[in-house]
């Protein structure tokens, strides 16, 4: 008996643990006056803007020169503190050996004397003294988009403003640079020009793209502002996930993977000026108008994905439309809010589906580990983008998974993620029907994302032994054991009264 009560506690010991790469995103120190030592020189700088979308996208290359006495290997971009928070998929790339991967980047603390913020990019190897290097910096800024005017008729054309200085924000000194804007269309009502910034017309004009410059800024110090404010036409809306909550459960048992994501999504496009008319949005939508509001939400799904399903805050909704996949061909699931989404409103919702886990899930040979590769985020595929101030993933693993590490898929190109020291990652534990322990669980929390991280993938790797597979069996067996043994016993149990 003491050997079957051994062995019952053996199979409730805790197996989770810790594992060794989860992190939590940190902070540089800084002094209140910190400036970064002016080490190196931006000889040429090209920032690319794209207003294509509902948020902004950034891309700067920039030719790099040390001009100091010793190799340096640190390189401070700034950004004003209340832009900083809505910097999104920040990483910078050697331009000319993009597959080496991404450099290591850390961020400070705000500097409360200048109000600025700095990415701390860590170059692979440090810079000799008078060696150029050439960086690509990516990054996207959220919210950073103002409707104007911010009350329009409901048929009626968007006009989106964009803030910005012509002289691209750097701790360095700029020899040459100039800005090239990408807008959707060549509706562009309204754009700053500057004069005495360089010869001829500034910005130069070439169907939807607008440049400024190039300008000769050696003699300008650094972090000099030239205010420029453009207005353009972007009749589609400005959607904003406040948050994303996504759950991977992993079943080994049922051989499944259960997708579900939650949105809390806001349309920060113009509002209405007069009450919504169901006449007039009927009309439109026969037409097939442009319009501000969310129409309908274009859902791609991985191949093999089946029983999905869509429900908001009322329950099911069936204005929905499901397109299954063949063979290696994406699914598609069509979903159609209850009511159109004008500027200012709210929806929240979710969604899920069901895949093969043979799909994503290989086991590692002649031992107990297991590889789970997943999108990092699926999320919809609309023309006008999609940006989420936060996002939350969990990976259910089974029962008993321990020894848990994660890392993201890099590639030549961005995949719209920053480094992995400024994702939080924590370890927890999740209890389902009929669990004992409760099912191990990868959390990863970042914030500030767009519907490029459509692109990355998730690799989780974790040890699954024979043991953990059979502890909920066991433990059910163990128990109901117990409760028979207990019942005999207690039934052979002489109450009779008897005479002494």
């Amino acid at each position: 008996m003491r050997f079957f009560t051994a062995t019952v506690l053996g199979l409730l010991v805790p197996s989770l643990a810790a594992a060794s790469n989860l992190s939590s995103a940190t902070q540089l120190a800084v002094p209140a006056d910190f400036k970064p030592p002016q080490v190196f020189k931006n000889t040429n700088l090209v920032r690319n803007t794209n207003l294509e979308k509902g948020y902004v996208r950034e891309t700067i290359n920039v030719v790099v020169e040390n001009i100091d006495k010793q190799s340096q290997s640190d390189y401070y971009i700034p950004f004003p503190v209340d832009v900083f928070d809505r910097v999104g998929g920040f990483e910078v790339r050697d331009k000319k050996s993009t597959d080496e991967g991404r450099f290591e980047v850390d961020i400070t603390e705000p500097v409360s004397s200048s109000g600025t913020q700095y990415f701390v990019v860590h170059l692979a190897e440090p810079l000799a003294p008078k060696a150029q290097i050439t960086l690509g910096i990516s990054y996207s800024v959220l919210k950073s988009l103002t409707p104007r005017p911010a009350v329009i008729q409901q048929n009626e054309k968007q006009y989106l403003t964009y803030s910005f200085s012509a002289y691209v924000p750097s701790a360095y000194q700029t020899v040459t640079q100039k800005t090239k804007l990408k807008f959707p269309s060549t509706d562009v009502p309204d754009f700053t020009e500057t004069s005495g910034l360089k010869t001829g017309a500034d910005p130069e004009r070439k169907g939807a793209t607008y440049t400024y410059g190039p300008y000769e800024t050696a003699k300008v110090a650094p972090g000099t502002e030239q205010p420029i404010t453009v207005r353009y036409q972007f009749t589609n809306p400005v959607i904003t996930a406040s948050l994303l909550e996504r759950d991977l459960e992993v079943s080994h048992w049922g051989g499944n993977l259960a997708t579900e994501e939650r949105y809390w999504v806001r349309n920060n496009a113009s509002e209405l000026a007069n009450q919504f008319s169901r006449v007039e949005w009927t009309f439109a939508s026969y037409q097939k108008a442009p319009t501000s509001a969310v129409r309908e939400i274009a859902y791609p799904l991985l191949p093999g994905s089946v029983d999905p399903y869509f429900i908001d805050d009322i329950g099911n909704v069936s204005t929905s439309r499901y397109r299954p996949g063949n063979g290696k061909t994406a699914a598609n699931l069509e979903l159609k809010p209850r009511y159109p989404i004008f500027g200012g409103w709210n929806y929240s919702f979710k969604v899920g589906w069901n895949n093969d886990l043979s799909q994503f899930l290989r086991k590692v040979a002649g031992g107990d580990s297991y590889i789970l590769r997943v999108p990092f985020l699926q999320g919809p595929k609309m023309n006008e983008g999609l940006q989420y101030e936060r996002v939350v993933i969990r990976v259910i693993l089974p029962e008993g998974a321990h020894n848990v590490r994660y890392e993201t898929v890099e590639g030549a190109n961005s995949n719209g993620l920053p480094g992995a020291n400024q994702i939080n990652a924590s370890l927890s534990s999740f209890k389902t029907y009929m669990d004992t322990l409760g099912r191990t669980t990868l959390t990863l929390e970042v914030d500030s994302l767009t519907d490029e991280a459509r692109n990355a993938e998730l690799l989780v790797t974790y040890d699954h032994t024979l043991m953990d597979t059979l502890r909920k069996p066991l433990t059910i067996f163990g128990g109901l054991l117990t409760v028979f043994v207990a019942t005999w016993f207690i039934g052979s149990i002489d109450t009779t009264i008897k005479k002494r």
